[in-house]
């Protein structure tokens, strides 16, 4: 073997410790470690499960009509049924909504709502309140509504949305926690 060889050998085998050296390292040292069990979380800080979920039946909304057109919130109410969704029965919202759709969420349905929102591709207003219990979320159709997006643009706006972001303020429900409450 020439020595250009075993000069080269030598230079990745150094490389290969090094990396494996960093690699062990960089994973003892990990400080992300307690973000997702909320150990770091102030007390009375509401805690948001971003979870996606699997299945649209985990998923409870309430749809509400925001505009002037007489079975709006009862049509829209069927689609989502048909979709999967499990549905409150629908009402009258008391303002009136000049945009696409409004959802209305808490903590307890911020991954809920991202999935909504795929729904009239992200053309719809979120509105996040800390203080609102439960899962349930409210959907506001408003004048700009035309139609629910097809599976297809749905999964496509999932895409393009991209991952449910913690609310300010929040803190992240522990998974296990999330998990048993999502079943």
């Amino acid at each position: 073997m020439s020595f250009a060889r075993v000069r080269a050998l030598v230079l990745v085998g150094v490389l290969a410790v090094a990396a494996v050296v960093f690699v062990v390292v960089a994973l003892v040292r990990d400080t992300q470690g307690d973000l997702a069990d909320g150990s770091d979380c102030p007390a009375g800080a509401p805690l948001a499960d971003v979870l996606l979920p699997d299945d649209p039946a985990e998923v409870t909304i309430k749809v509400l009509n925001g505009t002037n057109r007489a079975g709006l919130a009862e049509s829209v109410t069927n689609e989502f049924k048909n979709r999967r969704f499990t549905v409150k029965d629908p009402a009258k919202s008391k303002t009136k909504f000049k945009e696409v759709a409004e959802i209305k969420f808490g903590p307890e349905a911020v991954g809920r709502a991202q999935l909504l929102r795929a729904y009239f591709l992200a053309q719809s207003k979120m509105t996040y309140d800390p203080k609102r219990k439960g899962a349930v979320i409210d959907v506001v159709i408003g004048d700009q509504f035309q139609q629910l997006a097809t599976t297809t643009e749905v999964n496509q706006s999932l895409v393009e949305i991209g991952e449910p972001t913690l609310p300010p303020g929040a803190c992240l429900k522990p998974a296990a926690e999330a998990a048993k409450d999502g079943d």
